[in-house]
């Protein structure tokens, strides 16, 4: 469940694609599909949000948006050149102009010195750009990080807008 706030905010951003004409893709990992939830959960959402990708596993990843398992095998899924490979591989398959993409570590398991519980790359994709691709070591239990995942992505979007 999201909190309010993610809600308020998943209809601002809403209001400003529409107000560019701009439709979204999502390729979700560590969040299972929330972003596209939070948006979709907004009525008329559907003339800004073309389709999520949820891609869990790194096969999903590799059979619906195209990363490469070479790419994921060298650098793992979290990870930069995943991340936007994601991104690029959402904006191919769909006919969104900007794909948003995470890939993380939401806990409370699977972190490591490396790669902490609470890392997560996110990706941005845009035609004719090149992707942009970050990172954010985010507080909390599993439900925070996955939560501050969600509101950063749209931080994201809307700076790409």
């Amino acid at each position: 469940m999201l909190p309010a706030h993610i809600l308020t905010e998943a209809e601002a951003l809403l209001d400003a694609c529409r107000a560019k004409g701009v439709m979204l893709a999502t390729a979700e990992s560590c969040t299972g599909g929330l972003i596209a939830a939070a948006l979709t959960a907004i009525a008329g959402s559907s003339d800004v949000v073309d389709r999520g990708f949820v891609t869990y596993s790194n096969e999903a990843k590799n059979q619906m948006i195209g990363v490469p398992m070479p790419l994921i095998e060298r650098y793992g899924a979290v990870s930069e050149p995943v991340a936007a490979a994601m991104a690029e591989g959402a904006l191919t398959r769909s006919r969104a102009t900007i794909a948003i993409s995470v890939t993380g570590i939401a806990g409370p398991g699977g972190g490591s010195a490396e790669k902490p519980v609470g890392l997560v790359w996110f990706g941005l994709a845009r035609s004719r750009v090149p992707v942009h691709a970050e990172s954010r070591v985010l507080p909390g239990d599993r439900t925070a990080i996955r939560a501050a995942t969600v509101e950063h992505a749209f931080k994201l979007i809307r700076a790409a807008l």
